[in-house]
């Protein structure tokens, strides 16, 4: 099997992907990665806890 038919799965996987992108509207996704992660980090900062020291909590010894 030479080199073509080792790496045939890759060879078709960017063939297949380069007609997706030029004939149908992919989304890019880097920026639905950006807002998934913005949007992630707004609803964690919503609801984390409030960072109360208590002069117990200093004191474990």
């Amino acid at each position: 099997m030479g080199i073509i038919g080792s790496c045939f799965s890759f060879i078709a996987g960017t063939a297949f992907g380069l007609y997706l992108a030029q004939n149908y509207q992919i989304p890019n996704l880097r920026k639905v990665a950006d807002t998934v992660l913005l949007e992630a980090k707004q609803i964690e900062e919503k609801y984390r806890k409030s960072k109360k020291k208590d002069r117990d909590d200093d004191n474990y010894d």
